[in-house]
């Protein structure tokens, strides 16, 4: 794509605010004077805003008030007006009852944050899974000039001679500590071990999925997704990324001409190409809604399913984001798909460039950590999307994290009606199941718990990890971790909270799954099927008022991103009606 600059100098959108000596112009200047600005910072020159998502409650973001400083460095000699503000900063960990949940709330902080300040451009500053979509789709919405700068992952953890990876070895101990393999005490004695910088998970996991998405997308430099939170590089970056922004302003380079189809059929076989997360799924389906690109379950499958897995990282591989920034990092990745001819080359990024012309002349330094396609940990990765009569709309399952064994696998239902009812059961000795059995677990879904929670990797019960087995077929409406491993069939759509044929499955059917036929049967006939979905009414009572209730009223299945049906589409930058 070639992309025709704007003409410069021209009238900026911060002009609207502070240009002229009208009475709102000089009340506007004399209040942002009162913090030191010297007059002439108000004279057109580009006005960036730093969209922080920095909270002591948001740990792989907690860094996030230092990379600000260093991008406001290289604002400030590109010759912008750099003006830093914060946005709701929603936070795996620490958030209840899901960080997904507020992913939308956080967008919508973010669209209106743009909308109505005094911006002709704006850094997001991500790091948490949710940060990075959220800040995205609300960048997105508004369609002004755009860039961001991730917080990058911790550094690798190191537990008693073993490398461990946040998130993942959790639940390796966890599970080891059910089998009796570990003490609680050792467990306990590994929790400093796990985070010990700065930054997001050190694996494979959502953080760093999608900002190997936003890399894949141009929307942020190249080189971004792999640099670790504390490595001196990171702090270039920023001030690099602070100076780009300024002429993204001047080119007039905005999100609508960087993100488009052939941009997101990139950033798919990215994400096959490096085990990325199942949660790209609804984030990409949800920042494509708001750019108005036409994406579906359907491009996923079609786009990611020839793709070989070629990081070896966690929760797939053995390494975790030190190694693989060390072998080159994500634009290794992206220079493979584009000689493998599975790139489009010519997409543009926010460096005014296309995409291959950032990464043609890079090398792979450690081919154990970056592999040679014929040593793939799956000859076809990206994200299997399955259907059948147990989701009409869909499911997705990641190879590279199941088990061979149980690609195609036919079991008895072991039924838990909602997350509390499973945490009620799966410890009893009594509990009627074996590993030949399939888990499912119903109403966790987008209105079912509400917000989709990632409980889908449902922990196998004592019994079965007591005899040595780590991976069972398990199946739900909710999502899991980009840490987590497994045969683990999610996103089932519809939903059982709205009536999908989840909802009605019942201990002792018989379930098939076929990821190579991208399958998933309930074998019962289609009268059955008709009639138990006829009988059945909602368990889930709607929320009473606030946030939640919103959510739950307005929010859209997983097939479509769980994003709330008002946002979706581009609602543009125009300048808000004078408020004095």
């Amino acid at each position: 794509m070639t992309f025709k600059p704007a003409p410069w100098p021209r009238k900026l959108r911060s002009q609207h605010w502070f240009g002229g000596n009208s009475k709102d112009a000089i009340y506007r200047r004399s209040w942002m004077g009162n913090q030191g600005f010297p007059p002439d910072m108000f004279d057109g020159r580009p006005v960036i805003g730093i969209c922080n998502t920095w909270s002591e409650l948001t740990p792989c973001n907690a860094h996030l008030r230092d990379l600000a400083e260093r991008v406001k460095f290289g604002i400030y000699e590109a010759g912008g007006f750099p003006v830093e503000f914060p946005v709701f900063s929603p936070s795996e960990v620490a958030l209840r009852p899901t960080a997904m949940m507020f992913r939308n709330l956080a967008a919508m902080d973010v669209e209106e944050s743009l909308r109505g300040k005094p911006i002709d451009g704006v850094v997001l500053l991500a790091g948490c899974d949710k940060t990075t979509p959220a800040l995205l789709m609300g960048a997105a919405s508004v369609d002004i000039p755009a860039i961001m700068i991730s917080g990058g992952p911790m550094l690798n953890g190191h537990f008693r001679g073993e490398t461990i990876g946040s998130g993942t070895h959790i639940r390796h101990f966890s599970a080891a500590v059910a089998a009796g393999e570990m003490t609680p005490e050792e467990f306990a004695a590994a929790e400093a071990s796990m985070s010990r910088s700065a930054g997001s998970c050190n694996t494979m996991g959502t953080a760093s999925t999608m900002a190997s998405m936003a890399e894949a997308l141009g929307m942020a430099m190249s080189g971004n997704a792999a640099i670790p939170a504390v490595d001196s590089r990171r702090r270039m970056m920023s001030q690099l990324t602070g100076r780009r922004i300024v002429d993204m302003v001047k080119d007039d380079l905005k999100p609508s001409d960087i993100m488009t189809k052939p941009a997101f059929e990139n950033a798919i076989r990215t994400n096959g190409a490096i085990g990325g997360s199942t949660n790209a799924v609804v984030h990409l389906l949800a920042l494509a809604g708001r750019v108005g690109i036409d994406l579906t379950l359907d491009d996923w499958d079609r786009c990611g399913k020839d793709v070989p897995t070629i990081v070896n990282l966690m929760p797939s591989g053995k390494y975790l984001m030190e190694e693989f920034f060390y072998a080159g990092g994500l634009p290794v990745v992206i220079k493979h798909l584009g000689e493998s001819g599975l790139l489009h080359k010519d997409a543009l990024t926010v460096s005014g460039g296309s995409i291959w012309d950032e990464v043609k002349d890079v090398q792979n330094w450690n081919d154990d950590v970056i592999l040679p396609v014929e040593n793939a940990l799956t000859a076809s990765g990206g994200i299997a999307v399955l259907r059948g009569n147990l989701a009409p709309n869909g499911a997705v399952l990641k190879p590279s994290a199941a088990s061979p064994h149980l690609m195609k696998h036919r079991g008895r239902a072991v039924v838990f009606e909602d997350i509390e009812d499973y945490k009620a059961k799966i410890a009893d000795d009594d509990l009627d199941i074996d590993e030949t059995c399939v888990m499912v677990l119903k109403n966790c879904g987008p209105r079912g718990y509400p917000g989709m929670a990632e409980v889908g990797d449902m922990v196998l019960p004592p019994k079965v990890l007591k005899k040595g087995v780590r991976d069972m077929v398990r199946i739900s409406d909710a999502r899991m971790s980009g840490t987590a491993y497994g045969t683990v069939v999610l996103h089932t759509s519809p939903e059982a909270a709205v009536g999908g044929p989840l909802a009605v499955v019942r201990d002792g059917d018989m379930i098939a799954l076929d990821v190579a036929g991208r399958s998933i049967s309930l074998e019962i006939s289609g009268a059955e099927l008709a009639a138990r979905l006829a009988d059945w009414t909602p368990p889930v009572q709607k929320p009473a008022g606030g946030y939640a209730q919103l959510y739950h009223e307005r929010v859209n299945g997983a097939e479509q991103g769980a994003d709330f049906d008002f946002l979706v589409g581009c609602r543009g930058n125009d300048v808000a009606r004078e408020s004095h």
